[in-house]
């Protein structure tokens, strides 16, 4: 089935190379997961879910990062470049011209950093919304972390947390409730 693409929201979930202190001489956050979940807003139906392993080019992925994300050196060794990946956004999910959201402002940061350092051009259309921030301000609660937002709304934590593909999935879900509820912004 094919959908208009205005009715399609990209919610998008990134892990990214970490360490529990600072990060060792010379290496620099990365994205290593794109965790993607595309919005039916008309029908509130998650159509897709997506992980896109990204190769890392200027860091390691540590233990610490294993531990919190689930995500090895191996998984990633054969995932695509950042660039390569940016590209399959564009091509396959129309990143540059789809709206699209994400828990917080984290990952549009990053994004930004990464596009800035290697010189790949920024993937993303700028009709973004921070789903954390709608969410609190739609609850006029402080602005609660995923899982607490999934505990809040009474909608379990589906899968594993600080998964990319699988917090993109639960976002997805926070999401369709505040589009139900009539608190989503409107698509430009």
């Amino acid at each position: 089935m094919t959908y208009a693409d205005a009715d399609l929201l990209n919610i998008i979930d990134i892990e990214a190379t970490c360490w529990d202190t600072q990060p060792p001489p010379g290496q620099v956050n990365e994205i290593i997961e794109i965790g993607l979940c595309v919005l039916n807003l008309r029908t509130l139906e998650r159509v897709e879910r997506r992980s896109i392993k990204v190769r890392p080019e200027r860091s390691e992925v540590s233990a610490f990062c294993t531990e919190l994300t689930g995500i090895t050196a191996a998984d990633v060794q054969g995932g695509l470049t950042f660039a390569e990946a940016c590209e399959m956004l564009r091509r396959e999910y129309h990143a540059d011209s789809r709206s699209w959201a994400s828990w917080g402002d984290y990952d549009r940061n990053q994004f930004r950093r990464q596009c800035g350092a290697t010189g790949v051009p920024y993937p993303f259309s700028s009709r973004h919304s921070n789903a954390k921030q709608v969410y609190a301000a739609a609850h006029n609660s402080p602005r609660l972390g995923m899982a607490q937002a999934l505990a809040h709304a009474g909608l379990p934590l589906e899968g594993r947390h600080h998964c990319g593909e699988d917090d993109a999935w639960n976002i997805a879900a926070l999401v369709a409730g505040l589009v139900q509820a009539g608190q989503w912004p409107a698509a430009d």
